[in-house]
């Protein structure tokens, strides 16, 4: 390439044809300065090049064909070609790059290549001037052999710059699944008009059933749109196939129902059982997604059942197999894994408080390998990540005993796609951190309470390596994980564990009821400051996480009454974020800098507005719910669901190294109810870069498996989705619930080691009688009923349920029954259940 000098057309002046970049690429006499790796040999014998490649490699970068010293010039738009065959279809990635690391892409395109020659043509503008770009077509990771054949490979400047314009669609934005039936119904309007436009609501058919005029908002700062909302709530008739008219716009489609969210949930809990690590998926269970058994020790992986700490970590190995990849990647990381599991056991517990939380999880329901073993699938599923989690913690004996590792990845970073199974790179334990333990503690505790009633001896277990985390993690309070421990997985970085401490007493407290965990709690500046930041809660900051516990599920907390006000107070700022955004979105992020799975910390600060409503019965609360998940479900700036199969346009390329379809027809593309991190200012990935330079806002992501910045899953992410699906999916059509008619006071008398004795009065508070009654609670922990009088008993799980006995089966309007048990109280808390419920409604 000696000789080669890159040119500025744009100081050249464009007159001249531009220059050609690549050299020989028309193999019109061999094939230098072309190089293959050393597992091929390259053939230009017959005027173009050709070479065979290998099966059983693992990454793409195992197989290349390239050339190098390729000039760029900064600010130069390029537009690159070449002409591509494969034997079989194979899709390929082609790059122009930095050729050292940190290989910093400039170019990267996933062409799928055909058994026809066909040419491929992409613009890029180089960020930098460089002497030595290479250009790579990265060919490898294929488990079978197949042939190539390149010619015309041409780079040349001067081309006009491609302006990435994201397919919009009509500009009447709605959330795309739909709306409760009876609740509230908004939807934003694109348009350059600035006074109130006319709209319609058309049904199946056409027939238009309601109309209005719009609301003219302005320049919304979040997309820089002129937009104006609509409020269509007053029309409540069920019905599929709706759509909405204005300013000349036709809306997508969507349904008005009172059963839309009921399967999000499921898909939601659905996505972790083949993100699991350590076992086989089964195609039985999951039709197109059923694969081998990743990390098992079984070649090429060298993880995960005997795995070492990086080196000068420490000097033991530990089985860490199980649990859930944290991402789209092989990683697995206690404290991205602490928030997902934590969120899943609360969407179970939220059952024992809630009115509308009852009853939806059950045995059977997710379809997972544990299914019928009478333990609710959620339980089972979220165990898999819990026995994970306490694998991680450091064996008595060992320096820094009771701590939890940081994380287990990979040695090295690792390319798409990639199955799990095929994974080559050492695995190492990295080392302990007080963050991760206290995830540990949180989650060990709250795992204690929440099993209990299904398995007394993993609940022992748990409370005890809580126990013994929490007293490491006082002994050890400062050590962090390292900012620059990013090779092979995400660092997971935090210096602030005073939030980390916060939760982690709270779950302890909560469990055991004992005054060190109270009083760690009580003393904790985080108790009653305000910490409810505009982006969400997430792993690094989980102050919430405890405050909503505290607030939520019964306990013997000091001032529980201010605890709860501040979770309604903390809601009171997302509910006016969501008012005041032409989106519905309760989200105001400083300086309109979308942050790094922006979706996440919006369905978080949705879970707040659930637990205030849950806290306060007030349905603006719920509503507020409501009009955030219809920004994720579509009435958002690029008019697109971000959840895969859910809205007639969904997000399904996100960042994944084996729901990898984009880049192999034999991969699929992530499950049904996955979420997109979604709009990220930072734009860090290359594609991101490239595509979304200067993007404001909710247009800062685009649909694509290499934008990792933008576009990625996490355990972290579903996690809050399906609680949030499941707190909607018990809302009903969006009506407001009856008045109670019923009271219950709670009174225990007596206890003692092995017991304690209670008295439950029911009053009818109704109009009419009562002709035959079950009154249901549930326990916090591990309580059972021993005896009983004036009630026939049956208890499932934590759950009770007391049934009249044939001389009290009817109770009359202001009268009461009465009848009481003894109870074992197991081990820890005993509090007075927060929640009952007559015939299914529940009491006051």
């Amino acid at each position: 390439m000696a000789g080669l000098v890159a040119t500025s057309l744009t100081a050249a002046g464009a007159s001249a044809d531009p220059p050609e970049q690549i050299v020989n690429g028309t193999f019109d006499s061999g094939h230098a300065p072309w190089w293959g790796t050393s597992n091929i040999a390259l053939d230009s014998s017959g005027g173009q090049l050709c070479a065979d490649i290998p099966g059983g490699t693992v990454n793409p970068w195992d197989v290349i064909i390239g050339q190098d010293n390729v000039p760029l010039v900064a600010g130069e738009t390029y537009q690159y070609s070449f002409k591509a065959s494969a034997t079989p279809d194979k899709v390929g990635k082609a790059l122009i790059q930095l050729p050292v690391d940190p290989w910093t892409q400039f170019l990267a395109a996933n062409p799928l290549m055909t058994g026809t020659a066909t040419v491929y043509s992409y613009t890029f503008t180089a960020p930098v001037s460089l002497p030595n770009a290479q250009v790579a077509f990265q060919i490898g990771g294929s488990a079978s052999p197949w042939r190539i054949c390149l010619d015309d490979i041409s780079l040349k400047g001067g081309a006009a710059p491609e302006v990435y314009q994201p397919d919009t669609g009509p500009r009447v934005r709605v959330n795309q699944v739909g709306y409760l039936t009876k609740g509230p119904k908004g939807a934003t309007v694109v348009t350059e008009a600035t006074g109130a436009l006319p709209w319609q609501l058309k049904n199946s058919g056409g027939t238009v059933v309601a109309s209005g005029s719009t609301t003219p908002r302005g320049v919304d700062a979040s997309s820089g749109q002129n937009v104006q909302s609509i409020d269509f709530s007053s029309y409540a008739v069920a019905g599929t196939g709706y759509t909405l008219v204005a300013d000349g716009e036709t809306s997508r489609p969507f349904d008005l129902a009172g059963d839309l969210y009921a399967g999000l949930r499921d898909d939601a809990l659905k996505f972790f059982y083949p993100q699991r690590s350590g076992i086989a998926i089964s195609d039985a269970l999951r039709p197109g997604y059923g694969r081998a058994a990743g990390h098992v020790g079984v070649a090429p992986n060298t993880g995960d059942v005997s795995v070492p700490c990086q080196p000068g970590v420490c000097d033991y190995r530990l089985d860490v197999s199980g649990g859930w990849y944290d991402a789209g990647d092989h990683g697995k990381y206690v404290v991205n894994g602490g928030i997902s599991v934590f969120q899943l056991l609360n969407e179970f517990e939220r059952g024992k408080y809630a009115a509308s939380g009852q009853a939806p999880f059950t045995d059977g329901q997710l379809n997972t390998p544990e299914s019928g073993n009478g333990v609710p699938d959620i339980l089972d599923e979220a165990r898999w990540e819990m026995e994970f989690l306490l694998k991680m913690q450091v064996p008595a004996g060992n320096p820094l005993a009771g701590m939890a590792h940081h994380k287990i990845h990979d040695s090295e970073w690792t390319g798409l796609p990639l199955l799990p199974d095929r994974d080559d790179k050492l695995r190492e334990l990295h080392p302990p951190s007080t963050a991760a333990t206290l995830n540990l503690a949180a989650t060990a505790a709250q795992a204690a309470r929440v099993y209990a009633s299904y398995d007394p001896a993993f609940a022992a277990r748990s409370l005890a390596a809580a126990r013994t985390a929490y007293a490491a993690a006082l002994a050890h309070p400062a050590i962090y994980a390292s900012t620059s421990d990013g090779t092979g997985g995400g660092t997971y970085d935090d210096v602030n564990v005073t939030d980390e401490f916060y939760w982690a007493a709270a779950e302890l407290f909560l469990t055991t009821g004992e005054n060190q965990y109270r009083d760690a709690v009580t003393a904790s500046p985080l108790h009653t400051s305000d910490i409810w930041s505009a982006g969400g809660f997430g792993w690094q900051g989980v102050a919430a996480l405890g405050r909503i516990d505290l607030a939520t599920l019964p306990s013997a907390l000091p001032n529980r009454a201010a605890v709860r006000a501040s979770v309604v107070a903390g809601a009171d700022k997302y509910l006016a974020d969501g008012v005041a955004h032409p989106y519905g979105v309760p989200y105001a992020p400083a300086n309109n800098s979308y942050d790094w799975g922006s979706n996440s910390g919006i369905v978080n600060n949705m879970i707040v507005l659930a637990a205030a409503y849950d806290i306060s019965g007030q349905r603006k609360y719920a509503e507020g719910v409501a009009r955030g998940m219809d920004y994720i479900m579509g009435r958002n700036a690029l008019n697109m669901s971000y959840v895969t199969g859910y809205g007639e346009v969904n997000s399904r390329n996100q960042h994944s190294r084996w729901y990898a379809h984009s880049l192999n027809p034999d991969l699929p593309n992530p499950p049904k109810g996955t979420l997109s991190g979604g709009p990220n200012s930072s734009i860090q990935d290359p594609v991101a870069q490239q595509k979304l330079a200067g993007c404001t806002g909710q247009f800062c992501y685009i649909d694509s498996i290499d934008s990792w910045s933008t576009n990625e899953l996490t355990i972290n992410w579903n996690a809050p989705l399906a609680w949030i699906a499941s707190f909607l999916a018990g809302q009903g059509d969006g009506a407001a619930p009856a008045a109670a008619k019923c009271k219950v006071t709670y009174t225990k008398y007596t206890q003692w080691g092995d017991g304690f004795n209670a008295q439950v009065t029911l009053k009818n508070t109704g109009t009419t009688s009562v002709n035959g009654w079950t009154l249901r609670w549930s326990f916090l922990g591990g309580q059972s009923i021993k005896s009983s009088w004036d009630a026939g008993f049956a208890q499932s799980g934590a759950q009770v349920s007391a049934s009249n006995l044939a001389y009290n089966k009817v109770i009359a309007p202001g009268q009461t029954v009465t009848f009481g048990f003894v109870g074992n109280p197991a081990t820890g808390a005993n509090p007075n259940p927060a929640l009952f419920t007559l015939n299914g409604a529940a009491c006051s």
